[in-house]
């Protein structure tokens, strides 16, 4: 898994466009037993403990399509180590080796680090109605800005990775924020590693 021939890494969120170490290959791939869910609450960057705010976690069941990066051997010190202060910070993540399909060639499968959401973790939302999802989205506000954005930045950078996550396309049509993605529209405070 780790060691001489190096590590893989699977991003559902924001490691997908901003990875943030060092691989020498990044390949669509899909991991079965999890899902992208708007499932953990943000008390400081998307929100407050009086009006949490959401964002990603990996949650268990269904399946999720992704990024599979490969780092070589001599970077995977570091790499875990930047992973570690990334996606750990407070353990509302559970690091977990899981299989990950690579697109490109359907019988490939490798053995990859996953970040898993902790269901025990006070934070963790569930699965929680759209209604609900869209209530938070749009009163949270945290230290990286409006939780609204966070939705619409994740869902158009999932668009430029090429891939349609029909959960948060659903929770930006009810938001009524389609138009913003569609035409490009920023609207500042983007931070992908929010929490």
């Amino acid at each position: 898994m780790t060691g001489d021939r190096g590590l893989w890494v699977f991003g559902y969120g924001s490691l997908m466009w901003r990875p943030g170490f060092e691989h020498e290959e990044a390949v669509h791939g899909f991991l079965t037993g999890a899902h992208r869910s708007l499932c953990i609450y943000s008390y400081v960057h998307r929100g407050t403990r009086r009006r949490p705010g959401l964002v990603l976690g990996l949650d268990a069941g269904g399946w999720c399509e992704g990024i599979a990066y490969h780092v070589p051997g001599p970077q995977v010190r570091a790499a875990l180590n930047y992973l570690r202060r990334r996606e750990q910070i407070n353990n509302v993540y559970r690091a977990m080796w899981r299989t990950v399909v690579l697109r490109e060639d359907e019988r490939r499968k490798v053995r990859a680090l996953c970040y898993i959401v902790n269901r025990a973790h006070r934070q963790y939302a569930g699965r929680l109605p759209l209604e609900t999802q869209c209530w938070l989205v749009r009163r949270g506000v945290g230290r990286s800005g409006r939780n609204i954005d966070y939705v619409v930045n994740t869902v158009r950078h999932l668009r430029e990775c090429g891939i349609r996550d029909q959960r948060l396309e659903a929770l930006v049509n009810k938001l009524g924020c389609h138009r913003r993605i569609e035409h490009g529209r920023q609207s500042g405070g983007w931070e992908p590693v929010a929490r």
